[in-house]
This record gives C-alpha cells, structure tokens and sequence, in this order.
C-alpha cells in the first residue's frame, strides 16, 4: 500500500510540475537582453565607484537615493518615489582615518572609525591602554587610569590560516547537499531566552561605556577586527540617535597590527600613537532613512496583485559596498530595466523596493511590510521595543492591512556578487515543482536548485515573518564570507560581471513568471502565537 501511495504522490507532483507554464519565447528575450546588452556593470560602477558606500542615512546613501529614482524615472517606470522609514536616527560620514605608531617605534597601522562614532578634530596623540571593559563592574578597575589614553578594548587574537579557499563556487555535491534539510533539534530551554537577554544587556552597556570613556576622557579606543590577513570588519558604534552618548573617537584595527601592539604592552614596552580620525554627524537630530520605491504597472486582470523583487542599498562603510548589496541592487534595478526592454506587459504589477536599514536589523523592509502588508502587536516590554522587529519573538495575533493578500511574492537577492544556482524555498513545498520549472531554461548557466532549507539575516526575513512568501537565492560564494563581506575589501574588483548578468535574467523571468500565473505563488501556514 506505501509503494501505490508513494507512487501516486510522484505522479501528483510531475503533475503539478507539468502544469506550470513558462513563456519561453519571452524568456529568451530576457536572456538576449541580459546576455548581449546588460547595463548591470555599469550600474553598479556607479553605485560604487561613484557615489561611494552607502551608510543609512549618510549623504551618500541620499545621493543613491537621487539616483536610482532618477534611473527608474529614464527607464519609465511607474510611482518612482521613496518612503520614510521612522526616525532612523542622525546621518553619519567620514572622509579620512589614520594611525600612527610613534614608539617604541614609527610604524603605520591600519585602522578605520566604527559609524556613529565622533571625529578626533586633528590629530591627537596618546600611550596606549590595554583595557577589557565588558560590564559596568569593570568601570571601577580603570576609573582614574583613562584619560588622555587610546584604548585597546580586545584581547589579542592568534592568527588562524584559512582551512578553505579564498573563493570558491558550488560543485554538484554541495548544491546536492544543500538539497537535504535537516529535521531541528528541540530547543533546549531558556536558550531563546538567554540570546534575548544578552541582546538586551548590549542594548543597555553600550550608551554606559559610551559614557564612561568620555567622562574618564579616553582619547579614543581601538578593537581588533574580526578577520585576519590584513582585512578590516568595521561596522556601527557610538550612537545614532541624538541626544545619546556618543562615546570618544571608536576604530577597528587589523589583528595583525593590533596583536603587534598589544605584544608591545606585554613586553612592557611604552606605546605611543596618534590618531587623526576625520568624522562626524551630518545632524543634529534623528531623521527618517528611506526606502526607494518603483514599479512597472500591472495591465491583466490581477493588476491590483503584486509581484516584488529587492535588495537592501545600505552598507558599511569600510569598503564601497559592491558586494553587499550593490550587486543584489544592481541586479535587480537591471532586471527592471530588461523587463521594460523587451516590451514585458505583466498581468500583476511588479515592484522592485531599494531597502535601507538592512545592516542595522532589516529596519527598511520591516517597516515597509508592517505599513503595507501586517505586524504584530508592539511588545509590551519597553526594553524589547529597542530590539529590531526582525530578531523579536511572534507574540500575539498578526495585524494584517488591506494589501496582505495582494502580494503575490517577494524575491531577494543579499548574498554578494555570485551568480545564482538556485533558490530557497523557506520551507514552502508547493513552491517546489514551480521554481523548478522556472529554473529549467536557465539550468545551461548553472542554475538548478531548489532547496526547503530556510536562509536567513536578510529582508525576505521580514515577509516570510508575517506569514508572505519571501524568497532569496542561493548564490556561490566566490570570497564573499572570506574576503568581503563587511570590510574594506568590499569594492569593485571583487565583482564577477558574467554572474550579475546570469542573475540578472533570472530575476526579471522569476518576477515575470510570478506576474503572469493564474494565482498567486502558495503560502505557508502561518503559525501564529
């Protein structure tokens, strides 16, 4: 009885698969049109190269929002427009950084300031402190021991070699393993807790520390970067909101220059650096950040159903932001440019959305999915409040608005510069023998993978919360996780044009299938509290 059940589950899923149709006369034209007269390249050189890294709110990230407005606005599409997103906090930039090592002996030092971390206003020199201050019980043990001192807040870290290579793509055994899913374990108890509570214990030491050094009158401080070979992960620090504490000049040193110090202080050795760190707030008070808005309107009878595509146009600011998510932006402003190319006239409309926020907690699109489609009721307790919603537990009912059952899908594209070999399905098994069949004409450029396991820590986390069908793809690494990825080799050089083209098409004929189905692509369940 199992073999006839089995069986006639297979022949019930080829069935599914069979009926799904794909216009491959019109995806030929998008792989023309990607292929032999792709613009990806230089939307992206200008993204980067041009205007530059793109922190949220910074007059950068501005400046990137003039721009695709204006690019959407040439290509003729519908509603260009940016939406407010809260009072996000101040606008933040820097324009140059340096350390010098004066003694035991002259020696530079590669450094760059955290975001949201005031300015030194011209070089300022000062010995250096070995100081781990992790908890407020630790403010006693250099209360008196700080001021005029640059602090060295890490341990120093012993250099690990890389047990992998620097770039890398995917194999058939590793797309074949990413096809497996792994049952999950149960919880073990108070663990959602205690990652809860730690987050609020960061939220609450920060602006004491921020504090405490500018009252002790630390010079400024300095921790070890997360990666090794020379690379620099910097990322926020201070405070974005006005009327924080700010703290006193913050950087992100290379460990191995960092170790160098710090085996100095071991041996006894006095140190002495300056430090001249030219940053600072572009305002005096919090302002919203703004997602970048624009679509190409419906003209079937499910035009008031829409199919949206995105990726997140913020980034650090150590690098210019290429790989994450310049790429996953100019990919998916190409894929509207290609649909409007080859004359697409989509049943539903198709919306692509420009996220801001996404480093500090998928604030854009949570924000816009909450005003748009549906969130749950604001916590009760005011410290989980400043927790972004993204790492919130499900509590209550979801709200939903009037266009929750009008979005069709979402797809997202926040995994660096790689080319796509398939996509995540979220644990959506109906969405399964569909994705297959709209991978099929592109399985010749390496894009053949649908896998259940879920992905996460990026904005199709904020529509698959609320129970929408958000979707991102899988990517190849190439040296995203090893190289890039938050550090200030996050530029041009490390982009691999023929992949965005490949991604390119595949993003415009997903948007383009999804718009033109029957019905909307299927939901999960949605399990609510």
């Amino acid at each position: 009885m199992k073999r006839y059940l089995l069986a006639a589950c297979v022949a019930l899923a080829g069935a599914v698969h069979a009926e799904e149709s794909v216009d491959l006369e019109m995806t030929s034209r998008i792989r023309q049109e990607a292929f032999n007269h792709s613009q990806v390249m230089p939307l992206l050189t200008h993204l980067t190269d041009e205007i530059g890294p793109r922190l949220t709110n910074s007059p950068a990230m501005a400046k990137a929002n003039a721009w695709t407005r204006a690019k959407f606005d040439e290509w003729g599409l519908a509603r260009v427009h940016d939406e407010p997103v809260a009072a996000f906090g101040r606008g933040w930039e820097f324009r140059s950084a340096s350390v010098q090592m004066l003694s035991p002996r002259a020696f530079p030092l590669h450094a760059l300031p955290k975001a949201w971390t005031p300015g030194t206003a011209g070089p300022v020199e000062g010995e250096v402190v070995a100081a781990k201050i992790e908890a407020k019980e630790d403010f006693e043990k250099f209360k008196g021991k700080l001021k005029g001192k640059i602090v060295f807040l890490s341990e120093a870290r012993a250099y690990k070699p890389g047990e992998k290579s620097d770039f890398t793509r995917h194999t058939e055994a590793t797309l074949d393993d990413l096809t497996g899913f792994t049952v999950p374990a149960d919880e073990k108890p108070g663990t959602r807790a205690e990652n809860r509570e730690r987050r609020r214990k960061r939220n609450e030491f920060a602006p004491l520390l921020n504090r405490f050094l500018m009252e002790e009158g630390a010079l400024a401080t300095v921790s070890i970067s997360g990666w090794d070979n020379g690379l620099v992960l910097v990322s926020g620090g201070g405070s974005r909101k006005a009327g924080e504490p700010v703290g006193v000049p913050a950087l992100a040193m290379a460990a191995e220059h960092y170790n160098h110090v710090m085996r100095a202080l071991e041996r006894k050795q006095s140190v002495r650096l300056r430090v001249n760190v030219d940053a600072g707030f572009t305002g005096d008070a919090d302002e919203p950040a703004y997602n970048t808005i624009a679509e190409i309107p419906g003209t079937g009878p499910h035009r008031n159903e829409v199919v949206m595509i995105g990726a997140h146009m913020d980034s650090w600011h150590g690098g210019t932001g290429a790989a994450d998510n310049g790429a996953g932006v100019a990919v998916m402003m190409e894929a509207m440019r290609i649909l409007k190319a080859v004359g697409a006239r989509p049943d539903r409309t198709i919306r692509i959305a420009l996220w801001t926020g996404e480093e500090q907690g998928l604030i854009g699109s949570a924000d816009y999915v909450a005003n748009h489609f549906g969130k749950y009721p604001e916590p009760a307790d005011p410290k989980d409040k400043d927790i972004p919603v993204s790492l919130r537990d499900n509590k209550g009912k979801l709200i939903r608005t009037r266009e929750y059952d009008q979005l069709a899908a979402y797809f997202n594209l926040d995994n660096g510069g790689g080319k796509i070999r398939g996509v995540y399905a979220q644990e959506n098994l109906a969405a399964t023998p569909i994705f297959e069949a709209w991978l099929k004409p592109f399985n010749d450029v390496g894009a053949n993978t649908v896998t259940q396991r879920n992905t996460g820590s990026t904005d199709h986390i904020s529509f698959d919360r609320i129970g929408l069908p958000g979707f991102q793809f899988v990517q190849d690494d190439l040296d995203y996780f090893t190289n890039v990825h938050h550090s200030d080799m996050d530029v041009l050089d490390h982009i691999v044009p023929e992949d965005l083209k490949q991604a390119s098409a595949i993003v415009a004929a997903f948007a383009y299938n999804a718009a033109m189905r029957p019905v909307k692509l299927p939901r999960k369940p949605l399990i609510e509290d």
